[in-house]
């Protein structure tokens, strides 16, 4: 039980208001809600042909739940009344508050509502397909089932439409959280969970209002093995904080939320029918699918476009076993090739127990299975056919105890009913190739994470940069190796001071963010004999040039308002930039995750002996990170960037560096 179980499972109903009101009765009676529905308004005798009441203080009974389609203002008082009454939640429909410019009007709600949970306001409400309680004003899709996944949404339109959908999938929550002036995210997500007929959860989010807070419930659903898959939109906004790095400008909103996610085990998508497809496995097979897939189908063209697909989505086809070739040789015959992707070809179409034996072998040596079949539309065309390989599909099921996926090439090939039919015998119908694939890659991104919570969170400040030789000093004493070199006011003193240095040297302008672009460096010099000033320089720094690098790398740490801090590794220099070749972090982070990340980069050769070039000391790269992870403990430092960080065959140096203090 939570504080949120009389609003979502309520055995009582109120409404309060005229049309939108009338929508919410209407909504409860065609799903057969078995309790009271009370209306409440002061001049009505009935509303939605349902009795009316003057007033809550005439209600025969305290409502678990209420929905309150009146105005803003009223809505104040309603919700001050059903606080005081005792009533287990509200639905606050009202918009105008915050987003359209109140100011203090949604404080003055959550007085109101004292311990009394409300969603919204600006809030659509919940639905219940499970009991039948619709606290809803509009229209849906969905129908009455014993158990499913939740939907949970921060924009209503977009949980309307998928409640639309006609894929099979059972639901059995539809939540919207409008402003979540006091429900938050977390809260109604682990709400919802909590019922045990809800098998997995899927989200549309816009904003993460407490990061630690959903990686805690993630924790949760893992270890009651429940799915959760998330779609957030906003990705193309960057970071909030002006771009005074390239970390700041690499590692926007999108790259930090995804690693989120990645970090406390929430699967990722990218559209809604990846999103919906993904719950369909999930509620089917639990969280998580392990990464070895096979594919099967009666055509070269469709594993063709199956192996090009998968490649881009990131799924794998390993080769299938030796006796597995052997076997479906012996059933397939000479003529087909035997491979992953499998051409099956049609010889044994409409041969049902050599179809079962030829899926159930090549499925045997995988974690799961697609297999291809696009039945013909059955208002034109007659599908019976399709049958003896649609049964086969289920007996593979059976017979190896592995998730196997029915995938229409196309999405509107495989009508609900057929779907429904599927999903009832274990099978997961997947509609549309590029989605089923989108949704495997999700659901194997789970397979083997433990889910870890983000460093807290703080508002971001204002912040102090540092000259690159104050940030060189904290480097260096946090015992990060960084150039032999000098400082000065000026550039005689300099030239003074640097007598003492080796050549090559490197001069640069102190007081710049991006000095390359400022012209404040010159490499290779052999003195400082003729240099000439540097506009707008407050000082220099002259260092000795290292030299004979395997490659450069960058990395960059910075405080995050939501997620605590992110860590961002790419090619050093412009290049991460050019290439977008970087990958993000959210701290903590373990040395097996760093070397992970490094790996993760297209250009991660360069570092490791690429066509017979040296190999990078990646072990001291790996503990360079993780002291600059510790000094971003430091509760004063809001920004670390290294760019680059000379990689050698043995040892690292950070050679520029940028920090920013609170």
């Amino acid at each position: 039980m939570t504080r949120l179980s009389r609003l979502l499972r309520p055995r009582s109903v109120a409404v309060l208001g005229s049309v939108w009101a009338e929508n919410v009765i209407t909504q409860c009676q065609k799903m057969g809600f078995d309790g009271p529905v009370w209306p409440v308004h002061p001049t009505r005798e009935t509303v939605g042909g349902v009795r009316a009441f003057q007033s809550l203080a005439d209600l025969p009974g305290v409502p678990d739940a209420t929905f309150i389609g009146v105005n803003r203002f009223a809505t104040l008082d309603v919700v001050r009344d059903l606080a005081a009454m005792g009533a287990g939640g509200a639905i606050c429909f009202a918009s105008g508050w915050e987003e359209a410019g109140e100011t203090g009007l949604q404080a003055e709600l959550v007085a109101a509502a004292g311990a009394m949970p409300v969603l919204g306001p600006n809030c659509y409400g919940v639905i219940n397909y499970l009991d039948g309680a619709l606290l809803w004003p509009d229209q849906h899709g969905g129908e009455r089932v014993e158990r499913g996944v939740a939907l949970l949404s921060q924009s209503s339109n977009i949980v309307i439409n998928m409640t639309m959908q006609a894929r099979g999938l059972p639901v059995a929550y539809v939540a919207c959280l409008g402003n979540a002036a006091q429900v938050g995210l977390a809260e109604l997500a682990g709400a919802l969970l909590a019922d045990e007929r809800v098998t997995a959860l899927g989200m549309y989010v816009e904003g993460i209002d407490d990061a630690p807070a959903l990686a805690r419930l993630a924790a949760e659903a893992a270890r009651a093995g429940k799915g959760i898959v998330c779609l957030k939109s906003g990705k193309t906004e960057l970071s909030r904080v002006a771009a005074a790095s390239h970390t700041a400008s690499l590692a926007g909103e999108a790259a930090v939320s995804s690693a989120f996610f990645r970090k406390a085990g929430i699967a990722e998508v990218s559209t809604l029918p990846e999103l919906l497809e993904t719950l369909k496995i999930f509620h089917a097979h639990g969280r998580g699918l392990g990464p070895r897939l096979c594919s099967l189908s009666c055509s070269g063209g469709e594993a063709g476009l199956v192996a090009d697909l998968g490649a881009a989505a990131g799924v794998e086809f390993q080769p299938p076993s030796e006796a597995q070739r052997a076997r479906l040789g012996e059933i397939l015959g000479p003529i087909v090739a035997i491979a992953n992707p499998l051409d099956y070809h049609t010889f044994i179409w409409g041969d049902g127990p050599r179809t079962t034996d030829v899926f159930a072998t090549m499925l045997a040596g995988y974690d799961a299975g697609v297999f291809i079949i696009d039945p013909p539309r059955p208002d034109r065309c007659d599908p019976s056919s399709f049958r003896p390989a649609l049964e086969a599909i289920v007996a593979a099921a059976r017979q190896t105890g592995k998730p196997a996926f029915a995938v229409s090439s196309l999405p509107e090939n495989f009508d609900e009913a057929l779907a429904g039919q599927m999903m009832a015998e274990g099978v997961v119908p997947l509609m549309g190739l590029e989605a089923a694939l989108g949704a495997i890659c999700a659901a194997q991104s789970l397979w083997d994470v433990v889910p870890e919570s983000p460093l807290p969170a703080r508002p971001l400040r204002e912040a102090l940069l540092l000259d690159e030789a104050a940030a060189k000093a904290v480097l260096r004493g946090a015992g990060v190796p960084v150039p032999v070199g000098v400082t000065a006011r000026s550039l005689d003193e300099a030239a003074r001071l640097a007598a003492g240095l080796r050549a090559p040297l490197v001069l640069k302008g102190l007081g710049f963010a991006h000095k390359t672009e400022a012209g404040a460096v010159r490499l290779g010099l052999t003195s400082l004999e003729g240099a000439a000033e540097m506009p707008g320089a407050t000082g220099y720094l002259v260092e000795e040039m290292a030299t004979g690098a395997v490659a450069e790398v960058l990395v960059g740490l910075r405080r995050d308002p939501v997620y605590g801090v992110s860590l961002t590794l790419g090619m050093g220099g412009v290049t991460a930039e050019l290439l977008a070749d970087t990958v993000t972090l959210v701290l903590p982070v373990t040395g097996a995750q760093v070397r992970d990340a490094l790996g993760r980069l297209r250009l991660f050769p360069l570092l490791d002996g690429y066509r017979g070039r040296p190999r990078g000391d990646v072990a001291a790269l790996v503990g360079l990170v993780l002291r600059l992870c510790d000094l971003m403990a430091d509760d004063g430092l809001e920004e670390i960037e290294l760019n680059p960080v000379l990689v050698f065959e043995q040892g690292v140096m950070a050679v520029d560096a940028l920090m920013r203090k609170g």
